[in-house]
């Protein structure tokens, strides 16, 4: 038996996934995985029975990655399961910046006790005139899940459109209309587009990447969108480029002191992924991936440890490693097993960065004594008996 612990609410539809093998507890300290949102973990005690969190989503700036890895914890998030709301939100976010929607809401609500107020619209509405995106150039930075859904949803609006992602997979770029057109500079986004979107993962080389030197590349009156994370924008050199006139309209999923209420942002209470099929497919995803994890062994989607896949196990047993990534690691490993006279029929090593992670089927049952050595082993994190 299996128990989980939910650090959020999680949806019910991704809960029903978990076999009669899994039971719920209230108390992290007795899960072998927990699943979470947004909930901070970076000063949890992570307990020593702990094997996997799985992020129902995809950002994963609230888990402490590199302390779960030393400790063998596998983390997971689940890329693309919820790339389908965020694109429909980019969608609406353009066409907000693009038409004074919201301007002509609020005028309607100011004069709603007004008798005339039909009549009287027909004058005002001249204040509330824009543009439309047909025809339009979209730039995107970041073809991944999202990206490549609001590149091929803006084609079919009639956008022209412009991708760059210079580690665009081949997957990746199979499900990319012919229409668009991948650039391999960036600049290029910058200089040429009427829009721009950006779907990159926050980190040290992406940190505000649009600043005052990126903004003053692009046309005048651009308007940029920002669904991915609000720390990839220098807030500051937007709203200075705003007041400047640079950027026609500043669109933000994420409210901060900076943006909301400033004149030229259209700042959205991180609506990206609020729907209810999104937060579905991302319990499901999650649910899926912790399942397949503590019951065969298996990593897909993991932001801390390299992916590994040997199926369900057909022999007597299966050990996991959790490891440094450096030498000798697996000579050590399967000494341990000669030494017990114990056959490895199948073994698989993967690595990721610093980390690695050796699956091993083995014919007999491995007993505590052969744990203790693999354990005792430099540089090994965690010995796990899958089955």
């Amino acid at each position: 038996m299996y128990q989980y612990h939910c650090l959020n609410p999680i949806s019910n539809i991704g809960l029903s996934r978990f076999t009669e093998e899994y039971q719920k507890t209230d108390s992290m300290e007795h899960a072998e995985g927990v699943l979470v949102r947004s909930a901070a973990m970076h000063d949890l005690e992570l307990p020593k029975k702990l094997l996997a969190v799985a992020r129902a989503g995809a950002g994963t700036n609230n888990i402490p990655l590199e302390k779960c890895a030393e400790q063998g914890i596998v983390v997971f998030n689940t890329p693309g399961a919820n790339a389908n709301g965020v694109k429909e939100l980019v969608i609406a976010g353009m066409l907000l910046a693009s038409r004074d929607v919201t301007g002509g809401i609020d005028w309607v609500k100011a004069n709603a006790d007004v008798e005339t107020v039909g009549k009287d619209a027909e004058k005002a509405k001249k204040n509330f005139a824009g543009t439309e995106i047909y025809g339009k150039r979209l730039g995107i930075i970041g073809l991944g899940a999202i990206g490549i859904r609001v590149a091929n949803a803006a084609v079919a609006l009639g956008m022209e459109v412009y991708g760059y992602d210079p580690y665009l997979s081949v997957d990746a770029a199979l499900k990319l209309t012919r229409e668009v057109k991948h650039v391999k500079n960036v600049d290029d986004i910058y200089a040429d587009c009427d829009y721009i979107t950006v779907h990159v993962p926050l980190m040290d080389a992406t940190k505000g990447m649009i600043d005052a030197a990126a903004i003053e590349k692009m046309k005048e009156g651009v308007i940029v969108l920002n669904f991915a994370r609000d720390q990839l924008v220098n807030e500051k050199d937007m709203v200075a480029a705003l007041e400047a006139g640079k950027v026609r309209k500043y669109v933000s999923d994420f409210p901060n002191p900076t943006t909301a209420g400033t004149k030229g942002c259209i700042v959205i209470p991180h609506l990206g992924a609020s729907t209810e099929e999104s937060e579905d497919n991302c319990a499901m995803m999650a649910v899926d991936e912790l399942m397949d994890y503590l019951e065969n062994g298996n990593i897909r989607n993991s932001v801390n440890y390299p992916a590994c896949n040997m199926g369900v196990c057909s022999n007597v047993g299966r050990i996991a490693v959790l490891h440094k990534n450096i030498a000798n690691m697996i000579t050590q490993f399967t000494a341990a097993f000669g030494e017990a006279g114990i056959n490895i029929s199948d073994m698989t090593n993967k690595s990721r960065g610093e980390y690695a992670y050796t699956l091993m089927d083995i014919a007999a049952a491995a007993d505590e004594k052969i744990l203790a050595r693999l354990n005792s082993i430099e540089g090994v994190f965690r010995v796990r008996v899958v089955k």
